[in-house]
């Protein structure tokens, strides 16, 4: 089982907390940012296994920004393998 705090950068959301094993992220919590939205993204894709997370939500843009809040969990799960 692996556990990462990822720090985020150009978004709402300060912080990912994630658990992946097997391949498979099993735990998943933001610090600070959209609640609905981050709980929504929570549900979404607890369970499901990390290089499909990745795929699905890797380039995913907010607004004017370069980045995302599913785009950082991307980016997270990337610095995790």
């Amino acid at each position: 089982m692996r556990e990462l705090v990822y720090e985020t950068q150009g978004v709402c959301a300060s912080r990912i907390y994630l658990t992946v094993e097997d391949g498979i992220l099993l735990r998943l919590r933001f610090e600070d940012g959209c609640d609905g939205n981050t709980q929504g993204i929570c549900r979404l894709v607890e369970g499901m296994a990390v290089d499909e997370i990745i795929r699905r939500l890797r380039g995913i843009k907010c607004e004017e920004k370069e980045t995302s809040c599913p785009d950082q969990l991307a980016r997270a799960l990337e610095k995790l393998k």
